[in-house]
């Protein structure tokens, strides 16, 4: 019998060595990262409602949008999947209903932040948090929702930035002892403050490392290696791979607007993947094959390739 999304992903957490979880925010993202033998991912909040919305990462996108997409993703692709529930969207009642909905919809795990709603990325300044005992209260109620006990929560304290490193050990040691599988200190912000934070909580530590974030103060970048030896178990990358579409993006329109330009035709497939690896990352071959179990004679025959005079 196939192991659940959140056996499957605890399993990765507490196994030797750290695991590391790309984000993903679309077909094409969740597709990839699984094609490329990455063993999970990490569906990323500001990802998704940058990309469906148009919008900034502050609290536009509520519990339906999330976990529409959310769930979509986990439908594309057989690795499990940690989605990103903000603060649940309203207190400890809510929360435990958000948990229902998104371990429902195929998910193997899911974030819940201590944040003031409406909550911004964690690397925003004017970030609030709840006290800690509401804070407490609503890792409480997630852990109770679930219906297969190794569904992930992962806590997540914004504290740091507000009150030190101190303050958020305290709290997700609190989220441990309400039942959190996975913690997570956003915004720390240096080497130290992660081997301290490591050190200290009760339970599997999660750090991002936020690839392309050039302003400052934010949490350094380091390896995973590095991140292992100071005892992290999962590190994840989330604006990673929106980045890198919006830049790959940006390079080719930058292409059609020279040859606009110009008016003469530039073709740059070195900025492009071919029509064939789409339909392959996005399932064309197993649609093929069911034609043909399903439809048999009644399968659209692939047209032949013509050749050229």
């Amino acid at each position: 019998m196939t192991p659940s999304p959140g056996r499957q992903l605890k399993e990765l957490i507490n196994a030797p060595g750290i695991l590391v979880m790309p984000g993903v925010f679309d077909g094409f993202s969740a597709r990839l990262v699984e094609s490329l033998g990455y063993k999970a991912g990490s569906v990323s909040g500001a990802g998704l409602s940058e990309t469906n919305l148009g919008w900034a990462d502050v609290g536009v996108m509520g519990y339906e949008e999330n976990l529409h997409a959310s769930a979509a993703l986990a439908a594309c692709c057989s690795i499990p999947l940690q989605a990103d529930g903000d603060t649940g969207y309203g207190n400890a009642i809510n929360v435990y209903f958000t948990v229902q909905g998104f371990e429902r919809a195929g998910l193997a795990g899911l974030m819940i932040e201590d944040q003031v709603w409406p909550k911004r990325c964690g690397h925003m300044a004017g970030k609030q948090v709840i006290s800690a005992e509401e804070g407490r209260e609503k890792i409480q109620a997630a852990a109770e929702a679930r219906r297969d006990p190794d569904f992930v929560i992962k806590a997540r304290t914004d504290a740091t930035a507000i009150h030190g490193v101190g303050e958020a050990i305290r709290r997700l040691n609190l989220y441990a002892e309400a039942g959190a599988d996975l913690l997570f200190a956003d915004a720390l912000l240096s080497a130290e403050d992660i081997r301290t934070v490591a050190q200290n909580v009760a339970k599997p530590l999660a750090v991002n490392m936020g690839f392309g974030i050039r302003q400052r103060p934010t949490t350094p970048l380091l390896s995973a290696r590095q991140l292992e030896d100071m005892g992290v178990a999962a590190v994840s990358y989330p604006r990673l791979l929106t980045a890198a579409a919006i830049q790959g993006m940006k390079n080719a329109l930058a292409v059609l607007d020279q040859s606009l330009t110009e008016g003469r035709v530039i073709d740059r497939p070195d900025l492009l993947v071919s029509f064939d690896e789409l339909n392959t990352l996005m399932g064309l071959p197993k649609i093929r094959e069911m034609e043909q179990r399903f439809l048999g004679a009644s399968a659209p025959a692939e047209a032949p390739e013509r050749k050229r005079a």
